[in-house]
């Protein structure tokens, strides 16, 4: 998935409990990545297997691409240029999936972190919330906000920082340009991702009113001349620094 993973978990100190989570997340690599010629989507693109010849993970997967397709009105791509990639569907929930095991497993408090973007479950002491730093797109060792909650959550990042222009707006094919950084919260982190992604490609105008409209979700924008919008339930995630 072209990503790197990062647990922290409370009240533990056997790393033995991470085998199950990382093992998971090494099976969907093989079964997702874009960049393994061998894997599922890789295959499935080329025509070499059919959805059902593959592991039934991926027809899971793209039915939930095309339910955020159709949701986000077609901003949410997972054919940009043509090409199979369901990376923004992908990345979220494979985290997400890591972060269930670790519940299944008796460690409810923890976080897992992939490519920035963060499932946070429970506490990281008692009584103490985890907090989520969103990254200045502008100044990369700064902070535009400190997110916090009193219940799991998750926060996504869209944005040049890392990656450079790398989401399309899927109506035209060039690099969306309406925004430096998007982070969406919401409860889990796939949809959240996702929503992220799409949200991009919008643009503010469409983006932070379709955000708005969907029960449990929040954003924060930050615009080319660093502007800083946000819905009208952001407030309430806003930690103090």
């Amino acid at each position: 998935m072209g990503t790197v993973v990062s647990f922290a978990v409370a009240n533990a100190d056997d790393l033995a409990l991470l085998a199950a989570p990382i093992a998971e997340l090494h099976r969907l690599d093989r079964l997702f990545s874009t960049y393994r010629p061998d894997s599922d989507i890789s295959r499935l693109d080329r025509g070499e297997l059919t959805v059902d010849q593959c592991d039934p993970l991926v027809a899971e997967v793209l039915a939930h691409c095309r339910e955020v397709a159709a949701e986000s009105n077609g901003w949410f791509t997972y054919r940009p240029g043509g090409r199979l990639d369901p990376s923004g569907w992908v990345k979220g929930w494979a985290v997400e999936r890591a972060s269930t095991l670790l519940t299944s497993a008796g460690f409810p408090d923890h976080t897992v972190t992939g490519g920035g973007d963060v499932q946070a479950r429970g506490h990281s002491t008692p009584g103490r919330p985890w907090r989520v730093g969103v990254a200045d797109p502008q100044h990369s060792d700064q902070l535009v906000a400190i997110l916090s909650a009193d219940h799991d959550f998750a926060v996504a990042t869209s944005g040049t920082t890392e990656r450079g222009a790398h989401i399309l707006d899927p109506h035209t094919g060039r690099p969306a340009s309406g925004l430096l950084s998007l982070t969406v919260i919401g409860p889990t982190l796939a949809r959240t991702d996702a929503y992220a992604t799409a949200g991009f490609a919008m643009g503010p105008r469409r983006a932070l009113p379709w955000l708005t409209s969907l029960p449990g979700y929040e954003a924060l924008a930050v615009l080319p001349n660093g502007t800083r919008l946000g819905t009208p339930g952001l407030a309430r995630y806003l930690a103090p620094a």
